[in-house]
């Protein structure tokens, strides 16, 4: 029996990437030292191209398909939401306080918040976009003659499920540094996921007001994880400046995802 209705869809998928999510950040229990630098950068470097692949194939090119099927003008919601996408990205990037890990001054307002909670902020606005990557997707690929087909959805679940797992990694780690319990590191670090569940399943009930917005939906979040890329993961994978190892982390990560959604789709 075949599931056809995108609420549960995207929640599916959702619910794949925040497992991940949740996995990474279950390392802390088994991890004694210090990830070293070098596989630090790539795995933030396989984030970013994971995200890259996942923004060109399975959310630009679906969206100018869909608009022209539509008897839009194929590029201008490709190119309008894509640059809403990273204006959102941007104004919560100003509005909301939050630490990168590795980071020792905060981004956005002053505030009193502890360190922690900043540093659960900043993998909870990376895993905005995501979640309404991969629900816009689910939602598209319920329609009949759909521009994204379900399996290239599910591709682009697996993808970003795959880069969630160092994601997760990324916050419980730093939290113990930072004095939290693993238990708590743990919890915190996974449920900064959660929040991929929520936007998927907004993102699959405004796609539902209007079949017109869709186009705009998917370079939306193509605009907000390019967003993403650009502004943390790859300078964050080339802390180490004198190392490849987040520019094979990206080559690595895009390669995947192409073919993923290619084979797939």
């Amino acid at each position: 029996m075949s599931i056809s209705n995108p609420y549960l869809l995207a929640a599916l998928g959702c619910g794949f990437t925040f497992l991940m999510t949740s996995l990474g950040a279950a390392t802390i229990f088994f991890i004694r030292k210090d990830i070293k630098q070098d596989l630090q950068s790539v795995f933030l470097g396989f984030a970013a191209g994971v995200m890259i692949a996942a923004s060109v194939w399975s959310l630009l090119i679906p969206a100018m398909e869909q608009a022209q099927a539509l008897g839009m003008v194929a590029w201008l919601p490709a190119a309008g939401g894509f640059v809403l996408g990273a204006a959102f990205l941007l104004l919560l990037d100003h509005l909301l306080p939050h630490l990168h890990p590795g980071s020792e001054h905060p981004e956005g307002p002053s505030s009193s918040l502890k360190r922690t909670t900043m540093l659960v902020l900043a993998v909870t606005l990376h895993n905005i976009p995501e979640g309404m990557a991969v629900g816009v997707s689910f939602a598209l690929s319920a329609q009949a003659g759909a521009s994204v087909p379900l399996a290239s959805a599910i591709a682009l679940a697996i993808g970003i499920g795959l880069q969630n797992f160092p994601e997760g990694a990324a916050i419980s780690l730093p939290l113990h540094k930072e004095g939290v319990s693993k238990s708590k590191a743990f919890l915190y670090g996974s449920f900064s996921g959660i929040v991929e569940l929520i936007a998927g399943v907004a993102t699959v009930a405004i796609a539902g007001t209007a079949v017109y917005i869709l186009p705009w939906l998917l370079s939306f979040a193509a605009g907000a994880m390019m967003f993403v890329v650009a502004e943390d993961l790859i300078p964050e994978a080339h802390l180490n400046e004198h190392s490849h190892a987040g520019t094979f982390g990206v080559m690595l990560g895009f390669l995947v995802m192409m073919v993923m959604d290619v084979a797939l789709g």
